[in-house]
């Protein structure tokens, strides 16, 4: 429903963790902190959030932009990297259930086609969870690259 997101209105810390290269059997991860700042827009059916990543090569900025679609019930999430500022990437489609929502999307990395996944959980409570995962068998099995971890600020 258009109100799944209100848990994440707000300014946040984040934690991030994620591994250095993508479906390429690499177990060395990085974690580096960032921030959030989360707004509904288009009246409660959308929302807007401005990450700060602090990556260890340089810092940068990146949105999410969420929009619901209440006749579908569904959620689309697009992200924009401001390193790439004309390469908005492909949509997660998805619902949240039982307050975990899970997002879905065919991508390619490199010249591979895969399948995306994004899951929020931990919704209700004060730390909530993203998690990336990638599929080069078509979602028979998942490798989660990078995990975000939120806490208030």
């Amino acid at each position: 429903m258009a109100g799944d997101f209100d848990f994440q209105i707000g300014s946040w810390q984040v934690k991030h963790r994620r591994l250095k290269e993508r479906l390429a059997g690499c177990d060395d991860w990085e974690e580096f902190d960032g921030t959030s700042d989360m707004r509904p827009i288009l009246g409660g059916d959308g929302n807007v959030e401005d990450n700060v990543l602090h990556i260890p090569g340089g810092t940068y900025r990146a949105i999410a932009l969420r929009s619901y679609d209440p006749v579908q019930g569904n959620w689309a999430i697009w992200w924009l990297d401001a390193r790439s500022p004309h390469a908005l990437d492909v949509p997660v489609i998805g619902r949240f259930e039982d307050g975990v929502g899970h997002f879905y999307a065919d991508d390619v990395l490199g010249d591979r086609p895969i399948r995306l996944r994004f899951i929020w959980s931990r919704t209700d409570t004060a730390t909530p969870r993203w998690e990336q995962a990638m599929s080069a068998d078509g979602g028979e099995s998942w490798e989660v690259n990078w995990t975000m971890d939120f806490t208030r600020r």
